[in-house]
């Protein structure tokens, strides 16, 4: 069975994830925009995988977008994504919460129509190792 660990950004809220991951989606929708602050989130779906709140689970909060189904899960303390489990037998994981590796591939991309007009051949851009001088 595999096994993730996870925690937030300041590290008041760990994580575990036991099972395997059904799809991994990348969500272009205006919601995940909003909520990322970015191009769309990158989140990993089970609907067989437990979670487990190792420390700080009293830090834990939600919210979800009224009149959706859109719920994001975060840290009290410095507001970064958390694993949740809003809809009914359905994990949803952000993998960038993830501090062991995620060996599955991105699935697909949802709500293309969506994207960021300036999320294109993003690969064509200079890349750095760590921040430039």
């Amino acid at each position: 069975m595999t096994k993730h660990i996870g925690s937030c950004l300041c590290g008041d809220v760990k994580f575990e994830v036991k099972g395997e991951f059904d799809s991994f989606f990348l969500c272009h929708c205006k919601h995940c925009q909003k909520d990322t602050g970015t191009a769309h989130a990158a989140n990993l779906f089970s609907q067989s995988a437990t979670l487990t709140w190792l420390s700080g689970a009293d830090k834990v909060t939600s919210f979800t977008l009224a009149g959706t189904r859109h719920t994001k899960c975060f840290c009290k303390t410095c507001g970064s994504a958390l694993p949740n489990s809003a809809i009914s037998g359905l994990l949803v994981v952000p993998a960038g919460s993830l501090d062991t590796d995620v060996l599955n591939r991105p699935t697909a991309h949802l709500f293309a129509a969506s994207k960021a007009s300036w999320d294109n051949n993003l690969e064509r851009l200079p890349s750095f190792k760590k921040l430039p001088e």
